[in-house]
């Protein structure tokens, strides 16, 4: 099929994620109105880009009292953003902000703080509620408040409402499926290397919500509730009898769940069915290890699409090489590496990074996200250089989404390997020294490793 047909397909089955076109906003206009976001014009890109986050930046700061003092205090005022040129000088809120809550009911007070507009009535019965119970209020009524964490076990806690939740899963499935063209279909079959989205509040596992609207059938590596205490447990160092209990428990699952995935891949063998393995790259690199040690090997070919996320860490002190990884790919599951991609990404935002099947560059979406690399002075770098990731999230209606991160980047004017427009990101992202590691898969790693000769 062609391209615009492939995405009309992709729209139908995503249909309750979109907004009435009637009531579009800018930002709207950006997520939603691309068929492929990296292969827009550039000037019809920044038209978009600079409508949406100036959208956004008038609304937080009239709306959200946190960053109008915020901006007061560095004494900026939004009149002065008057063209794309100018996005540069919007104040962003470093991802360390969204670690720096209370505990109990002013926790619940803080999320409502960081919060643009109006929230709906939350009713929180604990007189010294946990954090799992504060979220649970939320998102009962009517919110998708998530949360992420990195080894120091400080969790960072994001309040989505529902349109700011939805924005995301829309955007991050069609940049990918746009670079899978024209693999996917709805009648595929998945299996998601992550927890089950309805059964928990961690980022990284609510991301695979969209997947049951645009997939035949989806099964998931973890299938029990996740929440803040059984990650704190998890990846905590020391060895009180909770934490050694939660890693036992979650140490047999990881196992079961390597095991179930092997013998789903030998019944997509035989039926041929068109699939996908979407989710955390160490567990397919478990996968991988455990094909090897049964000598068995696939040919999938065509018919599959890979999609991971979440950083490359294998064991505490062991990268995946990413090359070896999509060679490992190739040889024991038949699938050529152009099939195999990664995706970049964070909670704090609504930009989804992809790679492009020709040279594994990821490409940013530069409809409504406005990419910049900084010095640790603020200053923006351009193309070429070393920095701070930031980015102003012109799809974020919830919360000021401008954010500088501490992620390692070099960004670049074009892709050295393919003919899209646009700037990209070299895929060798890292952490800015003395910063902990975190991502969507970090946690789900420190969960899941501990019976694969893990940490």
């Amino acid at each position: 099929m062609d391209f615009a047909e492939y995405i009309r397909k992709f729209d139908a089955h995503t249909a309750k994620y979109i907004p009435k076109k009637a009531d579009w906003t800018p930002s709207d206009q950006a997520v939603y109105g691309p068929s492929d976001y990296f292969r827009l014009d550039p000037r019809e890109a920044n038209d978009l880009r600079y409508k949406a986050v100036r959208y956004q930046l008038d609304r937080h700061y009239k709306s959200n009292r946190t960053y109008r003092t915020y901006c007061e205090e560095l004494k900026f005022d939004p009149a002065s953003i008057r063209s794309a040129d100018d996005l540069d000088k919007v104040p962003v809120v470093s991802t360390d902000f969204f670690k720096t809550y209370p505990t109990g009911r002013d926790f619940a007070l803080w999320l409502a703080n960081v919060y643009t507009g109006e929230l709906p009535k939350i009713h929180i019965k604990s007189k010294d509620p946990s954090p799992d119970e504060v979220i649970s209020s939320f998102n009962s009524a009517g919110m998708a408040v998530s949360y992420s964490s990195g080894t120091s076990g400080r969790h960072t806690f994001i309040p989505r409402d529902m349109k700011a939740f939805f924005a995301n899963e829309y955007a991050l499935s069609k940049g990918a499926l746009t670079m899978f063209y024209p693999r996917w279909g709805p009648d595929m079959r998945s299996f998601l290397m992550m927890p089950n989205p309805f059964k928990t509040n961690l980022f990284a596992g609510r991301l695979g919500t969209v997947m049951y609207d645009i997939m035949k059938d989806v099964e998931v590596a973890l299938d029990r509730e996740v929440n803040t205490e059984t990650v704190r447990q998890s990846m905590a160092k020391g060895d009180t009898l909770v934490s050694k209990i939660t890693k036992y428990v979650v140490s047999r699952t990881t196992q079961k769940s390597i095991d179930r995935i092997v013998n789903w891949l030998e019944d997509r063998s035989k039926d041929g069915a068109r699939v996908a393995l979407v989710g955390v790259p160490f567990m397919l690199h478990y996968v991988l290890n455990e094909l090897k040690e049964r000598g068995r090997s696939f040919d999938f070919g065509d018919r599959t699409m890979i999609l991971t996320g979440g950083g490359w860490k294998a064991h505490e002190n062991e990268r995946i090489p990413e090359e070896k990884f999509r060679k490992d790919v190739e040889e024991l599951l038949g699938v050529h590496p152009e099939h195999c991609l990664d995706m970049y990404g964070m909670v704090e935002g609504n930009g989804w990074m992809l790679q492009c099947p020709e040279g594994h560059y990821f490409h940013i979406p530069t409809n409504y996200l406005h990419p910049m690399v900084l010095d640790d002075e603020g200053n923006n770098l351009g193309y070429g250089k070393y920095g701070r990731f930031a980015f102003l999230d012109g799809s974020m209606n919830a919360y000021p989404g401008f954010i500088v991160t501490n992620d390692k980047v070099k960004m670049l004017e074009h892709c050295p390997h393919c003919d899209r427009p646009g700037p990209v990101l070299e895929s060798a992202i890292t952490r800015i020294p003395g910063k902990e590691m975190r991502g969507c898969g970090e946690e789900m790693r420190k969960m899941m490793a501990n019976d694969v000769g893990g940490d």
